[in-house]
């Protein structure tokens, strides 16, 4: 079932519970797709790909956590509480995430597999570490955790 299929259903479901937050985050993310699956280039008719769809999901979850992160900075908490509710909602439709030590532990992997040895091959590293961790893990934390092994 594509991820457009399961916020139909997910829809139907907020609405019969007159779950607010639900319902305002799915369609959200419905418009996004509905956006994706209508820009210039892209062939009609054609649905987003599993990584698209990831792809999508993690922006949408990124731009909560920024607009989270502001409101919370300059006192809107009313605002933040709507993006928390959003993200969590988002939050359950992309795969469980990494911890820090999962991530270092790829990352440690990648390096040894590579056999980069300093800050010169970051952009090999990245671009393996970020493909294979694609939707699980923040791109800033993986970018931090290669910096700080490659320069240790």
């Amino acid at each position: 079932m594509s991820l457009k299929d399961t916020l139909n259903e997910g829809i139907k479901t907020a609405m019969k519970a007159k779950d607010q937050a639900s319902l305002r985050t799915m369609r959200a993310l419905k418009a996004a797709i509905l956006l994706a699956e209508t820009a210039e280039g892209r062939e009609a008719g054609t649905g987003l790909s599993e990584a698209e769809e990831l792809k999508l999901l993690t922006k949408q979850a990124k731009q909560r956590r920024d607009s989270l992160d502001q409101f919370s900075k300059n006192g809107r908490e009313d605002l933040a509480q709507t993006e928390r509710e959003e993200l969590e909602v988002i939050e359950q439709f992309l795969p469980k995430q990494l911890s820090e030590a999962e991530i270092k532990a790829t990352v440690e992997k990648i390096i040894a597999d590579t056999g980069a040895s300093g800050m010169k091959d970051m952009g090999k590293v990245m671009g393996i570490a970020s493909q294979k961790m694609a939707g699980k893990a923040d791109g800033k934390l993986i970018s931090a955790l290669v910096r700080a092994i490659l320069a240790g």
